[in-house]
């Protein structure tokens, strides 16, 4: 299969997740056993085009990961750069579901959550770190944990 397609049906699929959390409220344990069958079938993608990258090329020099520059190495083929991407969008998911999942213990409120998972949609830890601080926000003004 074409690459470009890989990358089209892995974006399509992740963003599936996105909107489907967007309206957790209405159904939220829906919505998050939907986003993790979503974020695990992204994973099996991942193992796909990562064996796919695997075997096409040189094998990779596992010491590169003590390097940006070996980093980057490691990305320089389309094989390896959509495993990357695929790798993303499968963790970021899994985080939002977890951020859909938690929010309402939490009582994050749903406005505080949309704009947490917009976040981490668009730039992963960021979108954590937004929630982490919110969540944290709630429990320490005694919106959190119930004792």
């Amino acid at each position: 299969m074409p690459l470009d397609l890989l990358f089209r049906i892995a974006s399509a699929v992740a963003l599936a997740g996105w909107v489907v959390l967007a309206i957790s409220p209405l159904a939220r344990g829906a919505a998050v056993f939907t986003a993790r069958l979503l974020a695990a079938i992204l994973c099996g993608g991942y193992l796909a085009v990562l064996i796919h990258a695997l075997g096409h090329g040189p094998a990779p020099d596992w010491r590169a990961f003590n390097s940006l520059d070996g980093v980057m190495g490691l990305l320089r083929t389309r094989e390896a750069f959509l495993a990357g991407w695929v790798h993303y969008l499968a963790f970021d998911l899994f985080t939002g579901a977890w951020e859909a999942e938690t929010a309402p213990a939490a009582r994050v409120p749903h406005a505080a959550l949309l704009f947490c998972l917009f976040l981490t949609f668009m730039a992963g830890p960021v979108g954590l770190l937004a929630y982490l601080v919110v969540r944290a926000a709630r429990q320490g003004s005694g919106g959190g944990r119930r004792r």
